[in-house]
This record gives structure tokens, sequence and C-alpha cells, in this order.
């Protein structure tokens, strides 16, 4: 359908030393802002944390070790009507392993799901059924990370669902499979249930990405005046990010393009707001994992072109139609800390409900908060649709 017939290639993550040598040096040239004293995370980045956290990235991060673990999976990189696409292909080991795409979204990466990819592939070796296993597809978003191309259009959410039909269908071989989300890959999974549903067994996600449709907005819950009196709050007070990467997005980038600290709090904050480590970043995140991520961007060069879909979606919204439904089988883990957190009653206006589970701890970034509890209602979702699929 997308597949322009060229072989895909095995990828492997290879920064140069001299990279290397410049972050260092960009790294001990950081000029520091002022800020008011005793403010911590209040006005955004805490300057004592991201100093802490440059030091650390600086002196004893260990970019190696964390290339040798990401080129440990089986990565490759092909054009789909066009786009170069990374990805990761990991088959599965079991009787019968089931397809399952990943995606991931800002200010993440592939990286999110290191922690999800081994239980997932091989369940046996993670203390689960080897019936559960799955093959698993996790691409980095055109734009993002190893799929990034300068000077490039950049995709909209409706033709990124297009191309991952087309790497899981065209590339890959896969007629029929899953796919999990939060963040952009929640819309883009809900995109792909909702144009290509023949091809979807179900979604799973971590986020509900759409609101119904005014008019399909009667009757509401208790607990959805509730959720619409709340949401207030993030509207006015954490949407900053939205309307500059949304407006102005190629001015930003250029102090994120240049510097490792800018770019490292424009991230970090983001991990601190969004997840549920109540104050205390490293509850829930080592700095390896936050620089690991970081440094995808980084020597890519792509936060820039991982803006376009706030442009996107701002100047050129999608939204459901009135009486519209994603009609297949969905599955929503709601983790506590979640950014924006509907009751099941506002996701069954948009979606085919058939599990809803409600998790004790974790957030946005719940591939890498809480691995475990994401693993179990990933599989225990799809169990039955192996069957029915």
């Amino acid at each position: 359908m997308y597949y322009n017939n060229a072989t895909p290639e095995r990828f492997e993550i290879s920064v140069s030393d001299s990279e290397l040598e410049d972050l260092r040096r960009r790294l001990a040239g950081t000029r520091w802002p002022d800020e008011i004293p005793e403010s911590g995370w209040r006005y955004g980045a805490d300057l004592t944390y991201v100093r802490e956290l440059v030091e650390y990235w600086r002196r004893d991060f260990d970019w190696r070790k964390q290339e040798r673990k990401l080129n440990r999976f089986h990565q490759y990189r092909v054009r789909v009507d066009g786009v170069l696409l990374h990805y990761i292909h990991q088959p599965g080991v079991g009787p019968d392993p089931f397809p399952l795409i990943l995606i991931h979204g800002w200010p993440g990466s592939m990286y999110e799901f290191v922690k999800l990819i081994g239980p997932l592939t091989d369940p046996s070796r993670h203390g689960g059924d080897p019936k559960d296993a799955f093959t698993v597809v996790v691409p980095s978003l055109p734009g993002y990370g190893f799929s990034y191309e300068p000077n490039r259009a950049r995709p909209d959410l409706q033709e990124i669902a297009r191309l991952f039909v087309g790497l899981m269908e065209d590339v890959l071989g896969f007629s029929r499979f899953g796919a999990q989300g939060g963040d952009w890959g929640s819309f883009v999974s809900s995109c792909m249930g909702l144009f290509h549903p023949e091809k979807l067994t179900g979604i799973h996600l971590n986020m509900v990405p759409v609101a119904p449709h005014p008019d399909d907005r009667t009757h509401l819950s208790p607990a959805e005046e509730a959720f619409l009196r709340g949401a207030g709050h993030f509207q006015k007070e954490e949407t900053g990010y939205q309307w500059i990467q949304g407006t102005k997005p190629q001015t930003l980038a250029y102090g994120l393009t240049d510097s490792p600290a800018g770019l490292a709090a424009w991230i970090v904050e983001k991990f601190h707001t969004w997840s549920d480590c109540r104050g205390d970043l490293e509850r829930r995140f080592h700095k390896d994992d936050l620089l690991t991520n970081i440094m995808i961007y980084w020597i890519t060069g792509a936060i820039n072109s991982s803006f376009w879909l706030y442009y996107q979606l701002k100047h050129h919204p999608w939204r459901l139609g009135r009486g519209e439904r994603i009609g297949v089988p969905t599955g929503i883990a709601a983790f506590p800390g979640e950014i924006v957190r509907p009751p099941r009653e506002w996701a069954e206006r948009m979606f085919d409900v058939e599990r809803w589970t409600e998790l004790p701890e974790g957030g946005h970034f719940a591939a890498l908060e809480n691995p475990t509890a994401l693993v179990e209602d990933v599989r225990a979702f799809f169990r039955p649709l192996r069957v029915s699929g």
C-alpha cells in the first residue's frame, strides 16, 4: 500500500567520539540563569536539579553503555511512502507471538519502551506465560530520533497512522495487529483504529487522547462533570509549551538545538510535572533513563521536528465528528498521575472500551514509571483478541 519496495536496512546507533566531546564541552560551558530563591519547580525546571543533572551528564553518564543496550535490539530503517522510519523489530518467543506496535509520544522516544520489550516478547523469561508472547515493533515517530531527516515536510497524525499501517502490513507482513500508545502514541493508535479498523485487532491506550464531539456531550455523569471542572487547571497552568510549540516552534528550536542544558531543562520539567513522582523526580526515573531519552534528541538534532504535531494539531485539529466513534476493541490503563484523566464513561463516548484498569501508581510516562503494571494490562487486554482477531 505504501511500501516503496526498498529493503529494510539493519541499523546500529553509533555516535562519534567527536560528537561526545563537543557535548561535554558545551555542558562544561553552560551559562546558567538566575532563579527566585527557594522556588523549586514552581516556575519551571528547578535550577539546583538541572545543574546536578548536567554535571552528572558531563562527568558520570555512560552513553556507550546505553548505546550498547539499545543496540541489543533488532533495529532497522526503511522508507515507507518516501518517509524514513526507524524501528525496533523484536521477534516474540512463544508458540504464537502476536504482532504489536508500541508508539511513543513527546518528549519521549522509542527508549520509553526498553523495559517492556523483554517481558512482552519473551514472557517465560520474565515470569509470564509463553502463550502471551508478542512480536514487538517500536518505531520512532517521523521526525523523531533516528527517523529524523532535516529540512523535510512533516506528516500529520493521519499520515503517520497510514505510514505505520504500511510498516506493519507491507514491510513486515502483518495483516492484523494490535497497537499501544500514550501521548502522541495514543493519538496515532486511535487514528489507526478509526481509519484502518480492518487491520487492528485492538488498541491499548494509557492516555485518552480525544474528546467527544460537543453535540455528543449530553447527559453527563457526575464524574464527567467533575472531570471537566478539573480540566481547567491544566489548561490554564500547564499548556504554555503547547502554545509556543504550536505557534512559533522554529524560534524555540534555536536555543534547544544549541544548548544541551537548555534541552535537558525543557524535557526534564515535563517528566517532573507529568509523572507520578510526587515532587521527587528520581522516585520514578534514574538519571540514566532521563539522559538517554534526552541524548536521542541531542545527537539527532530532532527537537525542532518533534514540535510539528503541536503546530499541525493547533492549526488543523483532528476531532471526531458528530456521532463518530472508534469502533475497534479498546483497552485503557488509567494511571493516577496522567495529565488528563477522564472517567470511563467519557472514554466510552468515543471508544469501544472492553477493558478499563485503574492503576494504583504511575503517570504519563507509564512504560518507564510502572512497566510491570503496563505489561500485565497489555497482556490481559490482548489475550482474548488473539483468538477472535
